[in-house]
């Protein structure tokens, strides 16, 4: 240790954590005044630490920023049977009666024999039948020990001998044997009771831990699938990828599964037969299933359901972080961070009433509506997506608030559905908009209607539009004539024919008469008609819904009577209180008076003159049960838009990017890679965005049909999955390229080679490829284009400097220095020497020399130039140019300045292509790669599924 600069006691255990300046921070037992972990870093010295009040964390500052960590794993390890949950905490396997909420301590843990930290178990297997509990830590770099009790001797610590064994993981797999994971072999070990060996089986995939899956059944993972291997006919039953899945619970029938990783959840059947895939952007921590069959989860801070179907909600928000161990009813049992049972009751009314409209239980849904007070936005947009307008209605009815009416509205518009769009401005009573639907919809009945309306509470501005959706010019004219506009009443009398009105207004006028244009033909100025007249916009054709007429009791008319109303296709009247205090009866007989009619009290005539006829008795036909609505159009329920699914689905900028949503794939990339110019990339965005998408021509006056293409699709895909967006850059094309720009600077072709380089460079970021281990070759592509780019910039300024020959010798040194192939390391070697022999620097030139001996070049003019140059270097080892360039002492070129960093000396990297600069240029755009910003802060090339964990 050297220079301590912070000590501090932890808040919960007995140890001291202290930071030095000589870049390290060291855990240290109080008790025993042992040290028990050190965290290091390579550049950065630490300074300053402190604890949170109430959370297990720890922060600490050194020179270049801030960490945030905690020492030890706090998640318990625990297992369910039955009515029991058995855990640890304190160094104690504990148990726990869900139904009398009874806590009882089994028996003491014992301590590994390594004092380091994290050592406490981190998985649980039990057998009910033989009472056994096996515990998984990391101990010796994974071990397992078995312990065996009798039921009567919990609490007094009577345990049989414990045994002990070393493996990856371990669970039960029958009542009386249990598999543990031999990693070095990739195979499973069946033991029984007594530790024995059963039998062995050697594992389909490479696998990095197992898990209980059924009786004889287990569920083997790897870094991108898992797959549920029959140990007894060693054959596999099912198989799915996946990212890194960490927890893997059950449903309670063992019907179902649910794969917990990082960020996602993804739910399968008993034979790794994919259901839905949800995606968080925080971590998910833990689940259950409840006794509905629905996956209740808790994040870092909510707690969540996942319907069969995809749908998720939130149902409670966490103060802190919980580990769910069982879901009954509406209460939750879980464990804390401090391993205490709890109990949190929950509120299921949101999802049951999901889960039955998923199931079809329409009972319960009307029931729930009318009864409880599930009512809001996102109910309401829920059902309108799903296709329930009517419940949708139902639910608007109960809230009653003009927002919600609105939202109802907007969206059924989306829908077509015009009936309810009518309802909804009727409710909110919007004028403006009921006007223009019914513009729209060719109801010009209404229309008139709402002209009368809108002179009822003298709005004049919506007595001229009504008018000027109906083409009335009489009306217009009296409008303006009453609003003293008589220049315009003039005008449009006279352009509309209306002499005996535009010679009266004239009167009126005198002298100041406007006068019309000549030789223009006037015309009258009337709307389109609609191309479908008074109806909703025509869908899908499906059976009358159960819903169709549940709701009468709403407001908003009865459906079975409507061809017996006049009106029935056009919803209600208005619900209008004039300014005036007329009531709605008060309009109602104002609209029922046509202009210059008065309205008899008792008018007998009318209406559809019905009279029996007379038929013959054979004319008699069977009668018939017609159904005035057998059916009705119901909207589709709109799926997903599939570049919406990659973008929720993907961390990676490629899919963003062939999504159309450059936004969020610029974002990515800058807060991966620090980039901040994007001008090189445009033509490569456009390019993801239209490879990943094919294009169908099917009407003429159709628009064409985009197609998403994705990638990995083949027959067996399912149906109801999504992959992730095909992708134009391949990893292959890449290595043609570096292989074309080798070729280009073998033949001193250094422009176009540059060119070819800085394409690669550009194209890196947007690429995707799917294993490890092509990550790794990605990365180590970055590193040699880099290379190759500095160095063709630096030949390139050494070409255009004429005046300075120093300068010249200088950047013909630094092209020695940067990572080149052999072939093109000679051609630089020899360059230098004779650049520099030339300059009469002849000791600096047999350093080049004997580098170029030292290659053993396969040209035999390149040897006998060094040796001849070596020869007349030691009879005057003598430098005429004195040179920023030093051999002896390692260096880094600066990318902007091309001036050596000698090691020792502060420099600032590009977070992209790791080019080195001097500090002075922190925060300029990289010259190498002309994309990043010098020294921003990044996360990482993220260019694969596999590195999202």
């Amino acid at each position: 240790m050297n220079n301590v600069s912070c000590v501090m006691f932890h808040a919960k255990q007995d140890i001291i954590v202290s930071n030095s300046e000589d870049k390290s921070i060291r855990v240290w037992d109080a008790t025993k005044r042992t040290g028990i972990q050190t965290f290091r870093r390579e550049h950065d010295r630490f300074w300053i630490l402190a604890a949170h009040p109430e959370m297990n964390l720890l922060a600490a500052g050194h020179d270049s920023g801030m960490i945030v960590f905690k020492l030890e794993r706090e998640r318990p390890a625990f297992a369910v049977s039955g009515d029991c949950l058995f855990y640890t905490k304190d160094r104690f396997l504990r148990s726990y009666e869900f139904s009398t909420q009874k806590e009882t301590q089994i028996l003491p843990i014992r301590r590994p024999g390594s004092v380091s930290l994290n050592q406490s178990p981190k998985t649980l297997s039990y057998s009910p039948s033989e009472n056994a509990f096996l515990l998984c830590s990391d101990v010796d770099g994974g071990s397992y020990e078995l312990y065996s009790i009798s039921k009567d001797s919990y609490g007094r610590g009577d345990v049989q001998d414990t045994k002990k064994g070393h493996g990856g993981s371990a669970v039960f797999v029958a009542r009386n044997r249990f598999a543990v994971l031999d990693k070095s072999n990739n195979q499973v070990l069946v033991k029984n009771l007594k530790n024995d060996l059963v039998k062995k089986s050697v594992l389909p995939i490479a696998t990095d831990a197992i898990f209980y899956a059924g009786t004889g059944n287990l569920l083997c993972r790897s870094e991108d699938r898992v797959v549920i291997f029959d140990l007894q006919q060693r054959l596999v039953i099912g198989e799915l990828q996946t990212p890194f899945i960490k927890y893997v619970v059950w449903s309670n029938d063992m019907e179902n599964v649910a794969l917990l990783s990082k960020h996602a959840i993804i739910i399968a059947s008993k034979k790794l037969v994919h259901q839905c895939t949800l995606h968080e952007t925080i971590r998910v921590k833990s689940g259950g299933w409840d006794d509905n069959g629905v996956f209740i989860y808790t994040t870092l801070n909510h707690i969540k359901y996942c319907l069969p179907n995809g749908d998720s909600g939130i149902i409670k928000t966490l103060d802190v972080p919980i580990y769910i161990t069982k879901v009954s009813g509406n209460i939750l049992f879980c464990l804390d961070r401090d391993g205490k049972s709890r109990a949190i009751t929950i509120d299921a009314t949101e999802y049951i009433f999901k889960l039955s409209l998923l199931k079809k239980r329409y009972d319960h849904v009307m029931n729930m509506i009318r009864n409880s007070q599930l009512c809001g936005q996102a109910v309401i947009a829920y059902l309108q997506q799903k296709g329930f307008p009517e419940i949708a209605v139902a639910s608007a009815t109960a809230i009653d608030e003009k927002d919600h009416w609105y939202r109802l509205g907007v969206e059924a518009l989306r829908q077509g559905n015009a009936g309810i769009v009518e309802y909804a401005y009727q409710r909110t009573k919007n004028f403006e908009r009921l006007s223009f639907l019914y513009l729209v919809t060719g109801n010009m009945e209404k229309l008139s209607k709402m002209l009368k309306i809108a002179e009822v509470k003298n709005d004049v501005m919506g007595q001229f539009h009504n008018a000027l959706y109906m083409g009335d010019v009489r009306e217009r004219i009296k409008i303006l004539e009453n609003v003293g506009h008589l220049p315009l009443a003039y005008i449009t009398a006279s352009v509309h024919g209306l002499h005996d009105v535009a010679e009266r207004l004239a009167a009126e006028l005198g002298d100041n008469v406007p006068s019309l244009p000549e030789g223009k033909v006037p015309s009258l100025l009337i709307p389109p008609s609609p191309v479908l007249c008074g109806t909703d916009w025509p869908l899908l054709r499906v059976m009358r819904g159960i819903f169709d007429g549940a709701f009468d009791n709403s407001g908003h008319g009865a459906v079975d009577e409507e061809y017996e109303v006049a009106d029935g296709d056009w919803g209600e009247e208005l619900d209008i209180v004039d300014v005036d205090g007329l009531q709605n009866g008060d309009i109602a007989a104002t609209l029922a008076l046509d202009d210059g009619e008065v309205a008899e009290e008792n008018d007998e005539e009318g209406g559809w003159e019905m009279e029996d006829l007379e038929l013959p008795p054979e004319a008699d036909t069977p009668k018939a049960s017609i159904s005035t609505r057998s059916s009705v159009f119901v909207p589709p329920v709109p799926g997903m838009p599939v570049s919406q699914i990659w973008i929720q689905k993907s961390s990676l900028a490629a899919d963003h990017a062939a999504a159309g949503n450059f936004d969020t794939a610029m974002r990515l990339l800058n807060r991966q890679l620090g980039i901040r110019n994007f001008a090189p990339l445009k033509s490569m965005f456009l390019d993801l965005n239209t490879g990943s998408h094919s294009y169908l021509r099917a009407f003429s006056s159709a628009p064409i049909i985009s197609l998403a293409v994705e990638r990995g699709w083949t027959e067996s895909s399912a149906a109801n999955v999504r992959g992730s967006p095909v992708v134009p850059f391949k990893l292959s094309q890449l290595d043609e390229k570096l292989k074309a720009g080798y070729k280009l600077t073998t033949a001193g072709k250094f422009t176009e080679a540059l060119r070819t380089f800085v394409n690669i460079l550009h194209t890196i970021p947007l690429i995707v490829v799917e294993s490890r281990r092509e990550v790794d070759d990605v990365k180590e592509l970055v590193i040699i284009v880099k290379e190759y780019v500095l160095a063709l910039q630096m030949e390139l300024k050494r070409r255009e400097i004429k005046d300075n020959p120093a300068r010249q010798q200088e950047l013909a040194a630094y092209f020695t220095h940067c990572n080149l192939q052999t072939p093109h390391l000679r051609l630089a070697l020899h360059n230098a020497m004779v650049v520099c022999f030339k300059a009469k620097n002849l000791a600096t030139a047999s350093t080049f020399a004997r580098r170029l001996l030292e290659t053993n070049p396969t040209v035999e003019n390149q040897a006998k130039t060094a040796r001849q140059v070596i020869a007349a270097a030691e009879k005057n080892m003598t430098d005429a140019t004195q040179l920023n360039y030093d051999f002896r002492n390692p260096f880094v070129v600066c990318g902007a300045t091309y001036v050596p960093i000698y090691r020792g000396q502060k420099d600032v990297s590009c977070p992209y292509c790791t080019s080195r600069f001097v500090p002075s240029q922190e925060g300029q755009l990289c010259t190498v790669c002309d994309l990043a910003v010098v020294g921003a802060d990044a996360s990482g090339l993220l260019c694969s599924p596999s590195q999202i964990r």
